[in-house]
């Protein structure tokens, strides 16, 4: 028998629907012991860093670092098998496959800026500078104060944008297809597309897709000064972002219900400040508003012609024998990467998804009314309704999976290898 009273003993005894109970002291050899307000130490982050990525995300990251493993082998095997310099018995640089083409441009932009020694397009030998938007190099020289050598800087940049690119696509396919398997196949197929190397050397690729698929992401979600803002970002990289910009616009039109949602019209317009404030820069050094434009034309024939005339100069060009084996090979692959944009297009179009149609069709649009085409294999890496749809369709027969993997993978290493050895790969 209890010898408290009654009145006492329920007073004195706990309330089962208490939501936070006092916690218990903590002795000294607790390890979490310590008093209120102690900042966590800063090992911390990355525990909680790798807490917050959800299991799909884990699994992509994993693949992801098993590709660029592979292209890090490959790379070691063509300074060995190709030489730079003939008749030597060492292999070049360590760094030297990942030094072609573009990356030339990338470096000198981030070194001496778009005008060293007030030199601009008006000196013979001009190497058409203003053609590249100034939101890699930027990083690349702010990288560069940390790690001294700018190709590893380069390879850094794209190599943890990569990382944040195919969670973010892995994400975006869950949102459309049922279970993880969708997004893991998405990614599958992105990283071992035949010129998925773009995003292991310094280009910007990786880095674009870093901002433009978040971008994507939070509009899905509804956050538009989120979505605009990352946009924009991706702008200063690519003038791409100009098309995600657009694709963006139609989604929230067609997303739109109430008073609250159209407060947030005036967001879209940041990413179209970048491509202004850039296209002003130009115009004080150049006094051409269009100097970005005109870059284009001069060093990668990109001026307007219809669309019929692109085809019929790069068929020529494919098969004409009018060009070395290797350019014609490229522009076989042009035609090829230009026939899947239309057959994506015409899909995307069939499903009514209008805002990556308004994407895509810009992008073609885009590259398809140049003189001939240029890039557009290296720019289907940017497509990413095409591995969408892609997983999906591998989803309902599976032999497409073993299909796609036995036909990529070879195309994968022998453009990666074209690349390394300074041959043209798109």
């Amino acid at each position: 028998m209890s010898l408290v009273p009654p009145s006492l003993r329920d007073k004195a005894a706990p309330a089962p629907h208490r939501r936070h109970p006092v916690p218990a002291r903590l002795s000294p050899s607790t390890p979490t012991a310590g008093r209120l307000g102690t900042r966590r130490p800063a090992e911390a982050f990355p525990r909680r860093l790798v807490r917050r990525l959800r299991p799909l995300d884990r699994e992509v990251l994993w693949l992801y670092l098993l590709t660029r493993t592979g292209i890090w082998t490959t790379a070691y095997c063509a300074r060995w098998l190709f030489p730079s310099r003939g008749g030597d018995h060492a292999p070049g640089p360590v760094l030297a496959p990942f030094q072609h083409w573009d990356w030339v441009h990338f470096l000198g932009i981030a070194r001496d800026g778009y005008f060293p020694g007030q030199a601009g397009p008006w000196h013979s030998g001009w190497d058409n500078r203003e053609a590249f938007f100034p939101g890699f190099p930027l990083l690349l020289r702010a990288i560069h104060t940390v790690v001294p050598d700018w190709t590893a800087a380069g390879l850094l940049i794209s190599f943890v944008a990569g990382a944040v690119a195919v969670v973010s696509l892995a994400r975006i396919a869950a949102l459309h297809l049922p279970g993880t398997e969708g997004g893991r196949r998405a990614v599958q197929f992105f990283l071992l597309s035949p010129c998925a190397f773009f995003l292991a050397v310094g280009y910007t690729e990786a880095l674009f897709l870093a901002l433009a698929l978040p971008a994507w992401l939070a509009a899905q979600r509804g956050n538009w000064p989120l979505a605009a803002a990352l946009a924009a970002a991706a702008t200063t990289v690519r003038i791409s972002g100009l098309f995600l910009a657009a694709a963006l616009a139609v989604h929230f039109v067609l997303t739109g219900r109430t008073r609250r949602h159209w407060r947030s019209l005036p967001w879209l317009v940041l990413p179209a400040v970048p491509a202004v404030l850039y296209s002003w820069y130009l115009q004080t050094h150049t006094g051409d508003w269009r100097a970005w434009q005109h870059a284009q034309e001069r060093g990668w024939y990109r001026s307007f012609h219809p669309p019929w005339e692109a085809w019929a100069n790069t068929w020529e060009g494919a098969f004409a024998s009018s060009q070395a084996s290797g350019y014609a090979f490229m522009f076989q692959a042009e035609l090829l990467a230009m026939l899947a944009g239309v057959f994506l297009l015409g899909l995307l179009v069939r499903r009514r998804r209008w805002p990556e149609a308004a994407y895509l069709g810009l992008s073609l649009w885009a590259l398809g009314t140049s003189y001939w085409y240029t890039s557009i294999p290296r720019a289907s890496v940017l497509w990413w309704p095409l591995w969408t749809a892609l997983a999906a369709w591998s989803l309902r027969r599976p032999r497409v999976k073993t299909a796609y993997l036995c036909v990529a993978a070879p195309l994968t290493t022998l453009f990666a290898l074209a690349f390394m050895t300074g041959r043209w790969a798109g």
